[in-house]
């Protein structure tokens, strides 16, 4: 059963110094490939973000209602676009990430009754960044953004977070400075 994926786009970038999404990786840019990831876990993928910075990668491109308050501004545009169900959230800047990671994680979603079902490495936190959301969750979404509340681990505690574990902390790590870009460089 297909999904919606989205990848969100990320914010400003300052640690890394240029547009995490658009350093080139395997052949494209890191948001075309964590892309093409998620369109082969889930069906159909699209990216949350400026339109004007990213279409021309020939994906959809979705705005942001909230921009410049964070990922939860993009999980707000995904749940608003995805027509229902569950939805694959990822962030931009994960590039281990793999389509049977992916398939897993929204397999455990469709068998759960959970708001949103969350990867988490041993001995980690959920990420919420790397995770399926049930389209219930928008209405706390929309009311934390609202509200001024921007922290998408703080919304947590209001909603229903089943914990996906995964075998490494790798599959998840984030690469927000050329630090961490170094070992992922083609």
């Amino acid at each position: 059963m297909a999904a919606a994926a989205f990848v969100l786009t990320g914010g400003q970038s300052t640690r890394m110094g240029s547009d995490k999404a658009l350093l080139p990786y395997r052949g494209a840019t890191l948001v075309q490939w964590i892309a093409a990831q998620a369109r082969e876990a889930a069906g159909s993928v699209a990216l949350v973000g400026a339109p004007e910075r990213y279409s021309h990668l020939g994906l959809p491109c979705l705005p942001e209602l909230y921009p410049g308050c964070g990922p939860l501004s993009g999980i707000e545009a995904a749940l608003r676009h995805s027509g229902g169900g569950w939805s694959l959230i990822l962030a931009c800047d994960m590039p281990e990430l793999t389509p049977p990671l992916l398939r897993g994680l929204l397999e455990a979603a469709r068998q759960s009754d959970a708001d949103v079902v969350a990867a988490v490495a041993p001995g980690g936190r959920p990420e919420p960044l790397c995770a399926a959301w049930h389209c219930r969750a928008l209405p706390a979404v929309q009311a934390a953004l609202s509200s001024g509340r921007y922290a998408v681990r703080g919304l947590f505690s209001q909603l229903q977070v089943l914990h996906y574990p995964i075998d490494s902390e790798m599959l998840t790590r984030n690469v927000n400075s050329p630090e961490d870009w170094l070992p992922c460089r083609p």
